[in-house]
């Protein structure tokens, strides 16, 4: 029976604290911290009931000492960091210090710079081994259940995986001509950065949504997906050995890519300070604040998510190609935990992956991605736990 302590109180944070509040023989109290006190409140009543005893409390993610309070105070297992990526070292800074296991769904990220890579988490990877602390990195699908399926299909199906194409396919449909299924600031700072992928040993970078693929997605339909840089790449390249050529792809709809076009063609996605009416603004967080809540997308989103991995490789001196993939439908996430699938996808992963440490399963002292780690366990509870996956021994590949 453990602790463990939530910041964040946003829709993937909902969907951590019902799956916490399901998994209940591991987790035995949750406490959720936001910036603001009343946020977090919210969501403890929406998950108190059971047998998991919740609490709320307030902190400054950016604020090392305030966290380092709570963390005392709290006394948790593990810390789940489910906020904003751009505060990962200020959190696994107080966990370094108070000696608490950690875990996030998404790496590292300045704010004056749209680029996210994992050197500077990697950096704390002496320091927490040898205070003997845990930290997982990225444990959300994409990355965290990608790299999962890579280190099943690496230990089941394959002697050597050479090549990897990552699929994200959102079908879902909000009603709105433009919003964003997470949240909009990192979201477009994703989608404008430039691309990239993983070949022959380097990264090969191509301008923003430059390369379009088509291709059906079971449960979805056809769709155009584009080649993004994506945090996943860095970390697969690094951990699966023999591979050659690693790709990332996500798809977009017509409408949501006019409306980027034309935003991002007058400045509304730059994240540089301009002057406004006598004081300095961002215009990229300007539009965040005027588009719609992602959480408020729920209980109107439509249709489903396909997302997953096509591997080929060789297996007993044989040419092979595998996909592992997972459908989730939005309707169905929101009646379970009042999120749609983007947070869901994202919620259950990070559930999993917190209790596998609080178990001793993935207790490893160290920074670790989750594809360094024995996949089996996970697996299974992506099953027990709303994310079922599905084989495709026969897939169709990317042209």
């Amino acid at each position: 029976m453990s602790k463990a302590l939530m910041i964040g109180a946003g829709g993937v944070a909902s969907v951590v604290a019902h799956k916490c509040a399901q998994n209940h023989a591991v987790f035995s109290e949750l406490t959720i911290a936001s910036r603001t006190f009343e946020k977090a409140d919210a969501l403890r009543a929406k998950v108190t009931g059971g047998p998991m005893k919740v609490s709320a409390a307030a902190v400054d993610a950016d604020d090392v000492d305030q966290l380092v309070a709570l963390i005392e105070k709290e006394k948790p297992d593990i810390v789940i960091h489910v906020a904003l990526p751009y505060q990962d070292l200020t959190i696994m800074d107080a966990c370094l210090i108070t000696r608490t296991d950690y875990l996030d769904t998404a790496n590292y990220e300045p704010k004056d710079e749209a680029k996210f890579e994992y050197k500077w988490q990697w950096d704390y990877r002496e320091r927490f081994k040898a205070a003997g602390v845990t930290a997982i990195l990225g444990c959300g699908f994409d990355p965290g259940v990608t790299g999962v399926f890579s280190a099943y299909a690496l230990k089941h199906e394959f002697d050597v995986i050479r090549q990897l194409d990552i699929l994200d396919c959102n079908g879902g449909d909000h009603g709105y001509p433009f919003a964003t299924n997470f949240n909009p600031e990192i979201n477009i700072r994703e989608v404008t950065a430039p691309g990239s992928y993983f070949e022959d040993g380097q990264f090969i970078e191509t301008p923003p949504l430059a390369i379009k693929r088509r291709y059906a997605f079971e449960g979805v339909g056809e769709r155009d997906m584009y080649l993004l840089h994506h945090e996943e790449l860095e970390s697969l390249a690094e951990n699966l050995p023999g591979i050659e050529r690693i790709r990332f792809f996500m798809t977009f709809g017509e409408s949501y890519l006019m409306h980027l076009k034309a935003l991002e063609n007058v400045g509304m996605t730059s994240i540089e300070p301009i002057e406004f009416e006598g004081q300095q603004i961002i215009p990229l967080q300007f539009l965040k604040a005027v588009l719609p809540d992602p959480a408020s997308l729920g209980p109107r989103t439509r249709g489903k998510t396909n997302i997953g991995c096509i591997f080929s490789g060789e297996k007993d001196g044989a040419a092979k190609h595998y996909r592992l993939y997972n459908i989730c439908d939005h309707e169905a996430a929101y009646a379970e935990v009042g999120s749609q699938a983007v947070s869901y996808t994202t919620g259950v992963p990070a559930m999993i992956g917190a209790s596998l440490v609080l178990t001793g399963e993935w207790k490893k002292p160290g920074v670790h991605n989750v594809e360094e780690l024995d996949p089996d366990r996970f697996m299974d509870m992506l099953n027990t736990f709303g994310l079922p996956w599905i084989e495709d021994r026969d897939p169709a590949l990317v042209p």
